[in-house]
């Protein structure tokens, strides 16, 4: 791999870095341990530093005379999991882990911060922006609503998540949506209840439910433009307490993904039609609570290409992956891009053989520690072009 050689120089470092990380992982809002240590290692290299946004985030700042501003965030919290891994840098914190490679991105932040900090090759401002609860708390839609830029002005703002999958230093690069709109959705199917042995003296709320399963997939597969995607999944069904008795109701829980703003708004109402349609033919009813949740991810088309110049600058142009297919899963990045423009880009890890082996929010996911450099290059790289002197 290409990588800024002062960088590699401080791999090991990086590594001892990470693995704390990831021995010691904590939850969204509760990354007390995580901000300390960031905000300990910015303090060391020579950065303003402050704490306390969204209660456990940390902003690191470089200003190196007059210029534009830029945003590099990484999040810092980990999943409620029970890691299965056995090596030595294994969580030690029961039921909480590293499962997605936040420690990953929190360690390559460090790594440019502290390049950055010694050379200063550009000209502006660079805000390194740690960000706690990524994992469902909306910590980035928090950190903006107690003023993130407006204490710390950026003129773009630039995210990086790993890839599993992606071949170790490959990057995806693509403008427009690369991760969905996740929303979810509770709902209650009422029938009437009574003696199993006696199913016709009952509206069965269950029947109705497992039909309104199968129904709700007509809405991608025949509402919904073809190449305009949408995932519907019901996730639980809850109902009844015992084996010779029907229940009153049956509760539905589920999620779906968007890429589109205009069919994300649509799908509480489709729900709706196709659940209470399947319910009067069974004589039940249905109420439906819609929760809209993280919205799309969406790249702007001047910094993606700003992103994408930095991977080729760094890597070539046989290590990008134009345009990856977006992802159905989610991410709260996508509140500071609708409040600034920029890119969020994928880094490969790879796909074998213990490191980087496994999916993400997998009890055996690891971080590969051999991408820290690129990772780390690709920030400094990235600024030192917006910012050049």
């Amino acid at each position: 791999m290409t990588v800024i050689k002062e960088i590699n120089k401080f791999h090991d470092e990086m590594t001892k870095w990470r693995r704390d990380i990831h021995q010691h992982p904590e939850l969204g809002y509760e990354e007390i341990r995580t901000s300390d240590f960031v905000a300990a290692k910015l303090k060391e290299f020579g950065i303003e530093v402050h704490q306390g946004l969204a209660k456990t985030g940390v902003v690191g700042t470089i200003r190196n005379g007059h210029g534009p501003s830029i945003g590099l965030r990484a999040d810092i919290d980990a999943l409620p999991l029970e890691e299965k891994n056995t090596f030595k840098h294994a969580s030690t914190n029961p039921g909480k882990m590293h499962a997605c490679g936040h420690d990953g991105h929190t360690t390559m932040l460090l790594g440019a911060a502290k390049y950055l900090a010694a050379y200063k090759n550009f000209l502006g401002t660079v805000n390194f922006i740690f960000q706690p609860a990524e994992e469902g708390g909306a910590g980035g839609e928090r950190m903006l609503q107690e003023g993130l830029f407006e204490k710390f002005p950026v003129d773009s703002v630039y995210g990086l998540h790993n890839w599993p999958g992606m071949e170790p230093g490959f990057f995806g690069v693509g403008a427009g949506p690369i991760m969905a709109a996740a929303d979810v959705f509770d709902l209650t199917v009422n029938g009437r209840g009574g003696h199993a042995a006696l199913p016709d003296q009952c509206v069965d709320p269950i029947v109705a439910a497992s039909q309104i399963v199968s129904a709700l997939q007509t809405i991608p597969s025949r509402n919904t433009h073809p190449v305009d995607s949408v995932v519907i999944s019901v996730t639980q069904i809850h109902a009844g307490d015992t084996h010779n008795i029907i229940p009153d109701s049956a509760r539905m829980h589920g999620t779906v993904r968007t890429f589109s703003e205009e069919t994300r708004n649509e799908m509480p109402s489709s729900i709706l039609r196709v659940a209470e349609g399947v319910c009067s033919a069974f004589g039940a009813t249905c109420e439906l609570d819609y929760i809209q949740s993280y919205p799309a991810t969406i790249n702007s088309v001047p910094e993606t290409e700003i992103s994408a110049k930095a991977v080729i600058d760094l890597v070539g142009e046989e290590k990008i992956i134009r345009n990856p297919t977006p992802s159905m899963g989610s991410e709260d990045f996508s509140y500071m891009l609708q409040a600034r423009p920029g890119c969020y880009v994928l880094l490969g890890i790879g796909s074998g053989k213990g490191i980087g082996g496994c999916l993400l929010h997998s009890s055996r996911y690891d971080f590969n520690d051999e991408v820290l450099p690129i990772g780390a290059s690709y920030w400094v790289t990235l600024v030192e072009n917006e910012l050049s002197t």
